[in-house]
């Protein structure tokens, strides 16, 4: 049995973060479990060709960590990985990471008032559990009839298997998301015959990539209030695209105006162009980037199939239109379980309670990072921390913010059991579905993953600005916990 004061599950973004923070506090009695070999989160799972980041580099960073070496606006995905890896190596992580563990029971223990976990490789116990699991970890893979009897390759995106030979073959990409934008140009230059399943199209804009000059590093290197001028001036301009989420006319006709203008410039040919037009407002789903995808449908061997995957048959690849293409590898960019964590299932709290049952109606927390009925369990990029136009990076400090005040908190009080109440869980998803309300995520028309099927709501994006997230959820107060009314411990950055 180990017992440490707090243990952080998971090492992507979220997890080296939170470390990161942890340790130049001078906390030592705190590990980072993961189930994989290495960290990186989905930038070590997503390793297939093209990925990249969709948002600015210099913004797509810990801002106590900034990286003035970025090769260019928007990083390929290895260089991203190459970053979290040397953050964790530098910011002396290697004594505290737990590589190759698989949770298996986190269990809240009343009379103890700690946490016990059950793990593949042995039991351990806390005060404070931080689950940094991440939205992005469980590749969703439709079931459609035939797939277990498929006679080529298949796998998804985020598995991908470099040892599958490409070259000259027949390959299927099913979906038409993030990851497949970016995936769908590399496959071009590889299969004799592409077929893309196109469920419904997406909103493409361009991507304005360049690389950064060796003098330009250089400047950033040299100085860092450059430096930091640059992330600030990315994250208003990101901000500035939320207007578009909103319903704010102008703002909405001019990104509408932009992508159907980078669509009508790239596809010349109208039956491909109208198979390529969305048909639900701009920002319902999530708006993609890339100045590859769309030419990539005038080469002779690419074969646009607006229609979804119905099942697969033998060797043949089988649409809900009746199309038949004879397949020898499919891949399936199909997303992920996002509105349903898998987690959630091996967390008990009090009362016997899972967190799966908790969330069975769909995912809610306070702050989007306390959950009632689960003391001293903070959940980072859970519900409602995602955003649709900024950096996701942004939104995980703050609520690192967070939980480092509720740990000041809980050190200068005697350490109590820190129990939100579940008035106040409630109040802030009202807030919640109130902002949510007249968004473009839920009055757009299309059916997205930001949606929880289960209930209609919206679980997964904080429906306003980010900076109006962290000046709301950006420091800890004890108000809305048991016992009420004990003073808030600010902790300096």
């Amino acid at each position: 049995m180990t017992h440490l004061d707090t243990l952080v599950i998971g090492a992507g973004f979220a997890g080296i973060g939170m470390g990161i923070r942890l340790k130049r506090r001078g906390t030592h009695s705190f590990a980072i479990l993961e189930r994989a070999g290495q960290v990186g989160g989905t930038w070590r799972d997503n390793s297939y060709p093209g990925v990249a980041c969709d948002i600015p580099s210099h913004l797509y960073s810990y801002s106590f960590r900034p990286n003035p070496n970025w090769s260019q606006l928007y990083s390929p995905g290895g260089e991203i990985w190459e970053y979290l890896s040397t953050s964790a190596i530098e910011e002396g992580l290697l004594e505290h990471l737990r590589l190759g563990v698989d949770v298996q029971s986190m269990d809240w223990d009343e009379a103890a008032a700690l946490w016990r976990l059950t793990t593949s490789r042995g039991a351990f116990t806390c005060r404070t559990l931080v689950l940094a699991c991440g939205r992005l970890s469980e590749p969703r893979i439709p079931a459609v009839p035939g797939i277990d009897d498929f006679r080529g390759e298949a796998f998804h995106s985020a598995r991908w298997t470099p040892v599958v030979d490409l070259d000259g073959k027949r390959v299927a990409v099913v979906g038409s998301g993030a990851s497949a934008v970016q995936l769908v140009p590399r496959l071009a230059e590889r299969a004799a015959r592409l077929v893309v399943l196109q469920r419904s199209a997406p909103y493409v804009i361009p991507r304005d990539d360049r690389a950064y000059s060796p003098a330009e590093r250089a400047l950033l290197a040299r100085d860092p209030a450059e430096l930091s001028r640059l992330r600030t001036r990315l994250f208003w301009k990101a901000e500035e695209a939320f207007a578009q989420r909103v319903g704010d006319p102008a703002s909405i006709s001019a990104a509408r105006d932009r992508a159907r203008v980078h669509l009508e410039s790239q596809v010349k040919h109208a039956a491909t162009r109208a198979a390529l037009t969305p048909s639900y407002e701009i920002g319902c789903k999530r708006v993609l980037i890339s100045s590859e995808y769309y030419p990539t449908f005038a080469l002779p061997h690419v074969v646009l199939e607006p229609s979804a995957l119905a099942a697969l048959d033998g060797d043949t690849v089988v649409t809900q239109s009746g199309a038949r293409h004879r397949i020898d590898v499919v891949i399936f960019a199909t997303g992920f379980h996002t509105t349903q964590q898998s987690y959630a299932r091996a967390v008990t709290g009090r009362a016997g309670e899972r967190l799966s049952e908790h969330w069975s109606s769909g995912m809610t927390a306070h702050a989007s990072t306390v959950v009632s009925g689960f003391p001293n369990l903070f959940v980072i990029n859970g519900p409602n921390a995602g955003l649709s136009h900024n950096s996701a990076i942004y939104m995980i400090e703050t609520q690192i913010d967070y939980v480092l005040g509720a740990l000041a908190y809980q050190a200068g009080a005697g350490n109590p059991v820190l129990a939100v109440t579940r008035a106040a869980e409630e109040a802030y998803s009202r807030l919640i579905d109130e902002l949510s309300a007249d968004a473009v995520w839920t009055t757009g028309g299309c059916e997205s993953w930001y949606i929880d099927p289960r209930n209609g709501r919206q679980t997964l994006l904080w429906p306003d600005f980010a900076h109006t997230f962290r000046s709301l959820n950006g420091e800890f107060s004890p108000l809305d916990f048991e016992p009420d009314g004990l003073p808030a411990v600010t902790v300096p950055r």
